[in-house]
């Protein structure tokens, strides 16, 4: 396992400016992953810390030694990717050893360590199989097994799910959280758009925004104390509902933030809100009310189990309690 830290670290490319300036430190053995939308600079983060792009400046360690300079192959690493990249032509066993092979590693050792991570990934039935002859997740699984055999200091995982059906993101969500377990000491970064994963697989959370770090800390940290608008709107699902102007000013705030599970319907005369029902989705456990409250979006109410209410019914809303409300100032900081 490894201890990453970087100070300072910025990547350019030409004139655009893709990360600037990330200090971190990602702790030896722990789960990071890197959240933030699209072009946030994630995944270039994820392949300056690969060594698969050079760092334009700042420094980067691992085990407090300096890496700038070092190629993937020596930083102890390995990576698994978006799309898969398997050899089309090769068994999945022969995809598994490749790189083991490329090290010439002694054949005994290799059949032991791809047999021990098929079996631990359960595709030990399909060693013999060429990639096309496996689904998308046993693919996924078979490139995660790839990465196992070469027992790294660092595993690097670059939306390694995205291309799965929802389906098949759960059971190979789960998986890779009983890898990290099994594995112990590992230490791994994940890169996602998608913050359920963030939040069920996280050790800690890395918030990216336009090349910088908004915050960094566990699941429960940034879902209870977001240290922005743009962290608590991004933390949760469905996203954190948002008031302002008239809305927020009698509660001290420029900007007030409570999220969908922290709202109760309340008899009109009690209400904080009060709005026109536009949308209901019926989930089954729950309801979702989508609420017009004559603000620039919709405010979301989950109610547990089917509800009764209908569009075009007048409803009213008020916090569950008052440390379920989130206030900001006009920067969009804590207050």
């Amino acid at each position: 396992m490894a201890r990453i830290q970087l100070n300072g670290v910025r990547k350019s490319f030409g004139d655009v400016h893709v990360i600037k300036g990330v200090d971190l430190d990602i702790r030896a053995g722990e789960f990071m992953v890197f959240v933030g939308p699209s072009g946030c600079g994630k995944s270039t983060l994820l392949r300056l810390i690969a060594g698969l792009e050079d760092i334009t400046s700042g420094e980067m360690r691992f085990n407090d030694q300096r890496v700038n300079d070092k190629t993937p192959s020596e930083r102890g690493i390995a990576m698994v990717f978006q799309s898969y990249a398997l050899y089309p032509h090769m068994s999945v066993y022969d995809n598994m050893a490749f790189g083991l092979r490329l090290a010439k590693g002694e054949e005994a050792e290799t059949r032991k360590r791809v047999e021990r991570a098929a079996e631990m990934l359960q595709i030990k039935q399909y060693l013999d199989r060429l990639p096309k002859q496996l689904s998308g997740g046993q693919r996924q699984r078979v490139a995660i097994g790839r990465a196992i055999v070469r027992d790294p200091q660092v595993f690097l995982f670059d939306e390694p799910l995205s291309n799965l059906d929802a389906a098949l993101r759960v059971a190979t969500r789960l998986e890779i959280a009983k890898l990290h377990h099994d594995m112990g000491k590992a230490t791994m970064i994940y890169v996602t758009h998608d913050q359920v994963e963030a939040m069920t697989l996280a050790d800690r959370i890395c918030v990216l925004r336009d090349g910088l770090v908004e915050q960094v800390g566990t699941p429960l940290e940034l879902y209870e104390k977001p240290a922005s608008v743009f962290v608590a709107g991004f933390i949760g699902s469905p996203k954190m509902n948002f008031f302002s102007g008239a809305h927020a000013s009698p509660l001290g705030a420029h900007t007030i933030g409570v999220r969908p599970e922290h709202l109760l319907a309340a008899p009109e005369s009690a209400g904080t809100w009060s709005g026109q029902v536009a949308h209901r989705e019926v989930m089954g456990s729950d309801t979702y009310l989508y609420i017009d409250v004559g603000g620039p979006e919709l405010i979301t109410l989950r109610e547990t189990g089917i509800s009764g209410r209908n569009p075009g019914d007048r409803i009213a809303l008020t916090p569950m309690a008052p440390h379920y409300v989130h206030r900001f100032n006009e920067a969009g900081r804590p207050v």
